[in-house]
């Protein structure tokens, strides 16, 4: 047999060059669309699950920001409700302690004791919120028993939470109006969609779980 030349064994090694590179390329190319698939589920499951919360538009735009960590796992959703109203929470609690300080509300005693109430009642709800998640990250959803338990603790917890962050507007009722109540009053209105979202999404993750 004639041997081959030196130009046609170059050529023969460039062509397999370019076919193992291929090979991988095409591989990430379907992990790719498999990865693109994954989040389309997710997102999916996530919109859908939101459907039963009082601010469906809220709880999807806070929530599919995860949807790689939720994927469709509905214990994995709610802990993340619980997480982002936790978060939202103390914030809010920050927001009004330094509000109280740096503000001369003294003359104002309404004002200065809605502050303080605020306060007071939203750095409980982060108490609660807290509570909530520590519960949600030990879960035993095989025992019933204990589920049913765990999960009773994070609906009462939520529940206060909720109330808690409801009175801290009730206290400006009386309050005159002005650009410092109008501010504490929307900015809390948020984190309550939060807490409120997060508490439907526990109740719908217990009735699923629970016949």
């Amino acid at each position: 047999m004639r041997p081959q030349s030196p130009l046609i064994l170059s050529l023969l090694f460039v062509a397999t060059l370019c076919l193992l590179r291929q090979v991988p390329a095409a591989a990430d190319a379907a992990d790719a669309g498999t990865s693109v698939n994954a989040t389309a589920n997710s997102t999916e499951f996530i919109r859908s699950s939101c459907v039963i919360t009082l601010y469906p538009d809220v709880c999807y735009a806070s929530l599919s920001r995860y949807a790689n960590d939720i994927q469709q796992d509905p214990a994995s959703l709610t802990r993340v409700a619980i997480t982002i109203s936790l978060a939202n929470s103390r914030r809010m609690a920050s927001y009004v302690s330094n509000l109280s300080h740096v503000g001369d509300y003294g003359a104002d005693h309404r004002a200065a004791s809605a502050l303080h109430d605020c306060f007071t009642n939203f750095d409980d709800a982060v108490d609660e919120i807290r509570g909530s998640l520590n519960q949600m990250r030990q879960i035993n959803d095989v025992d019933v028993p204990s589920f049913r338990f765990q999960m009773s603790n994070v609906q009462t917890w939520m529940s206060a939470a909720l109330t808690d962050q409801e009175t801290c507007t009730d206290g400006f009722e009386d309050v005159a109006d002005g650009p410092m109540k109008a501010d504490v009053c929307a900015k809390a209105e948020k984190v309550k969609k939060h807490t409120s979202n997060a508490l439907a999404l526990v109740n719908s993750f217990v009735q699923k779980r629970i016949p």
